[in-house]
């Protein structure tokens, strides 16, 4: 998932308080200060090696200061002197520095291993996120920008530079540049609430560390090298709640009550503190929408998105139902065959939700006769990788290189060099494997933005966080299809990060709007579905046979085995979403998880379980709030893209050309929709998207 995401323009201003997809730390900084590592020299990569907790409090401070002196000089513009070079050009500057200086300290925060460094990082991004709301409701810096956008110089723009200046105007009003300087400071602490509150509510789903302690009867069913990794010298066995360990569980498990017992467990994490704290968070954002003059948090954030209204949002996840839910009823249907013969019990009528993985698994086996364990053993971790690359550097005209001895967060860690004829103009981390206290979805992690500068262009670059399974003594890392999946989407994420080529780091790579960020993730998994492409890499990790055609065939085939309710499934996190920031009143009858409980017995097949509290450890509540719509919104756009890429060769070379320069390298310097657009060469539609659900 993206976690990450950068928010809209003024963004750095209201940016900070969206935390996934952040930048790195490759400031400027003057020798005396090279001792911090998190203040080195321009388009050096951070020495993590040296990395001691006190780095962390001393870079924000210093950036911090940087960025103050930065101010002084947009204020001190004589009155009539303002220009795009010591106004607007100074602040993207500023932004820039900001930027920089969040993105490694956020990602220390998520993945570093030292405790004592991990938190102080998330304190930082407190501190940054209490200057970035004081810099959105500076009227000093918000006079200085208005200014200039009433200047002869400033009616005459085009392009890119037009846009900076209309939606960085438009970002200060947003931040309540309408309301008294009383009102404004009551704004202030409601977003410094908000911003405190989101670190909370993701700070404890990281800290959970709940776990199911079952018999060896219980694990019938489980491959033996999960269970080796689990076994405890009492012979018992420990599983713990992260994805690795959940989600063969609940596939493979024949134990009913057991995977009851996790299911409980998975969907009550943080569930002690964050019920409270998500309540208290929906309270301030209510607050925050009334106070700037929007019905409801959701009209306040979709404004400046695709969709515009969320009247737009919920036509859209309504029809999406009203399409899909015929093919859902059928997939359900093929469940509950399974689970009557399963069963011998014709009288079946419910899949439960801890049932829904282990009754899908079996179907794919029995019916479409595809084993994931089988699959899986034809994608072993680091064949996934060089198969990865080779799509990209050749569809791109890139190359990677790994760098040997880089000074990394952890062992896990890589790093490698993106590069474009012979020179290095971009970097990229891998830290793929599960360990305490890291992020524990997938996620890229913007570090650095692309940025045109007086030395030159700045190299973006960004980390790849993800919770893929790790090797054993008697097998290597072998990943099931659809991390497989998971890993080319999020790399999709990281190219839209290292191949930009904006000369404003403030519409740099990601920083497009957050209901098309998606989009150049989504297509990329579409490579994973093309034979040709997987008999390059997907090969057996015993024998090296190429992944044979017919098991391809019925991989395939089984694609959308269960795409209706799938489709289902992410309506309903939408729309939990929209309806917690939509006239939700979280003080009246209805309880957060009564919304769950509503939401997912209408929307989808499969009955709530009472006592569950999903959306306790649902984290896209605070970086997607109120557009977790936009998975399925961009997804309908990447679809229509791919469809460009299947009439001309998934490996053409020129259409993978075209696709980098206007949509990777072009990031936010023009309006999404004309960019899909000018790379469709006609109208979007989504008749591509249907099409990828098998609803032909």
């Amino acid at each position: 998932m993206l976690i990450s995401f950068t928010s809209r323009r003024i963004s750095t201003l209201s940016v900070l308080a969206c935390l996934l997809f952040f930048s790195g730390i490759f400031a400027k900084s003057s020798p005396e200060k090279n001792s911090n590592p998190l203040l080195y020299q321009f388009n050096q990569p951070v020495k993590f090696d040296e990395l001691q907790v006190e780095h962390v409090k001393a870079a924000t401070e210093t950036a911090i200061s940087r960025a103050k002196t930065t101010l002084e000089k947009i204020y001190n513009v004589p009155e009539g002197k303002r220009t795009w070079e010591n106004t607007m050009l100074v602040l993207d500057e500023l932004e820039n520095d900001i930027f920089n200086a969040i993105g490694v300290i956020y990602l220390m925060g998520n993945a570093h291993p030292d405790d004592a460094i991990r938190l102080a990082a998330l304190d930082g991004v407190s501190e940054f996120n209490e200057f970035s709301t004081e810099l959105g409701l500076d009227e000093k810096l918000y006079q200085a920008v208005k200014d200039y956008s009433q200047t002869e110089e400033a009616k005459q723009l085009t392009g890119y530079k037009k846009k900076f200046v209309e939606e960085s105007v438009r970002g200060f009003e947003r931040n309540g540049f309408a309301l008294s300087k009383e009102k404004r400071e009551e704004l202030k602490v409601l977003q410094n609430k908000i911003n405190d509150l989101s670190q909370e509510f993701q700070k404890n789903i990281a800290e959970q560390n709940d776990f199911l302690i079952v018999e060896e009867k219980d694990m019938e069913g489980l491959p033996e090298d999960y269970k080796k990794l689990r076994r405890q010298e009492d012979g018992t066995y420990k599983v713990d709640l992260s994805y690795p360990s959940y989600q063969p569980f609940m596939k493979y498990a024949v134990s009913e009550p057991a995977r009851k017992a996790l299911y409980i467990k998975y969907n009550n994490r943080a569930a002690d503190k964050n019920l409270d704290i998500l309540k208290q968070l929906i309270i301030e954002r209510n607050k925050l929408a009334d106070l700037l003059g929007y019905k409801t948090y959701a009209e306040y954030v979709v404004e400046e998105r695709m969709a515009q209204t969320p009247r737009n949002v919920w036509d859209f996840e309504n029809n999406l139902i009203e399409k899909v839910k015929e093919k859902a009823r059928k997939d359900y249907e093929e469940l509950l065959e399974v689970k009557r013969e399963y069963l011998n019990d014709q009288s079946v009528d419910v899949i439960n939700p801890w049932e829904a993985s282990f009754y899908s698994n079996l179907l794919l086996k029995n019916k479409y006769e595809v084993d994931a364990e089988k699959v899986k053993e034809y994608f072993e971790i680091n064949n996934v990788i060089q198969g990865l690359f080779y799509i990209a550097q050749n569809l791109f005209d890139v190359e990677f290189e790994e760098v040997k001895d880089a000074d990394v967060w952890h062992e896990d860690v890589k790093l490698f060099n993106v590069k474009q004829n012979g020179k290095v103009i971009s970097r990229f981390y891998f830290d793929l494997h599960p360990r305490k206290n890291k992020y524990s979805h997938a996620a890229c992690f913007a570090m650095t933005k692309v940025k045109l500068t007086a030395d030159g262009y700045q190299m973006p670059s960004a980390t790849l966080e993800c919770n893929f399974p790790q090797a054993t003594d008697e097998k290597p890392a072998l990943l099931p299809v659809s991390d497989v999946e998971t890993f080319f989407h999020e790399f999709g994420h990281v190219l839209h990060n290292v191949l930009s080529k904006s000369e404003l780091a403030t519409f740099a790579g990601t920083s497009v709007a957050r209901d098309f960020v998606e989009a150049p993730s989504q297509i990329f998994e579409n490579w994973v579905w093309n034979y040709d492409v997987l008999k390059m890499f997907a090969k057996h990790y015993k024998t090296g046979e190429v992944l044979p055609k017919e098991l391809f065939d019925k991989m395939y085939a089984a694609k959308n085995v269960g795409s209706g309710l799938a489709t289902c499934q992410q309506v309903f996190y939408g729309m939990i979403d929209m309806t917690y920031h939509d006239g939700f009143n979280p003080d009246g009858n209805e309880t957060t998880t009564d919304v769950v409980k509503r939401l997912q017995n209408e929307v989808t097949l499969y009955p709530y379980l009472e006592g569950t509290n999903f959306q306790a450890a649902f984290g896209h509540l605070t970086g997607y709030a109120a557009g977790y719509y936009g998975y399925l919104w961009s997804n309908v756009y990447a679809a229509d893209m791919f469809s460009v890429f299947e009439k001309n060769g998934v490996m053409d070379k020129e259409t993978g050309r075209r696709y980098r320069d206007i949509i990777l390298a072009k990031g936010a310097t023009e309006e999404e929709i004309d960019l899909v657009k000018e790379f469709l060469q006609r109208e979007p539609n989504p008749d591509a998207f249907f099409k990828s659900l098998g609803l032909e």
